[in-house]
């Protein structure tokens, strides 16, 4: 598996909370943050060690071979977490324009809308 994609940013909840979050997404309707497009469905678990692992099956209809891991872990200010997402496919590595796309929907998902969801 290639690595093609990878980001670390602050999440305001603790890790426990994230993990959750993370491993059912679809838990608190009225904080409903992974919202699909139409080129895209949910993803399964793969793996997960609480509260520092998860691993998603690909949320993609033409990439079906990605994963998406995600790390969590304690944020050093002793408040929140730090999450990142790695993305991995199987060669051959995407066209530049899909690759794009896939990248910026993983950070609408998790830098913007699980992050809003939790009020920040």
């Amino acid at each position: 598996m290639l690595e093609v994609g990878s980001r670390r940013r602050a999440q305001p909840p603790p890790p426990r909370v994230v993990y959750e979050a993370l491993v059912e997404p679809e838990r608190d309707p009225a904080r409903r943050w992974l919202v699909l497009l139409d080129d895209e469905r949910a993803p399964r678990l793969i793996e997960t060690d609480p509260p520092r692992l998860v691993v998603w099956s690909s949320l993609w209809d033409k990439r079906p071979d990605a994963t998406v891991r995600f790390d969590i872990a304690a944020a050093a200010s002793g408040q929140g977490s730090d999450l990142r997402w790695t993305l991995f496919v199987a060669e051959p590595a995407p066209e530049p324009a899909l690759l794009g796309h896939l990248r910026k929907r993983l950070n609408e998902l998790v830098n913007a809308n699980l992050r809003y969801s939790f009020g920040q």
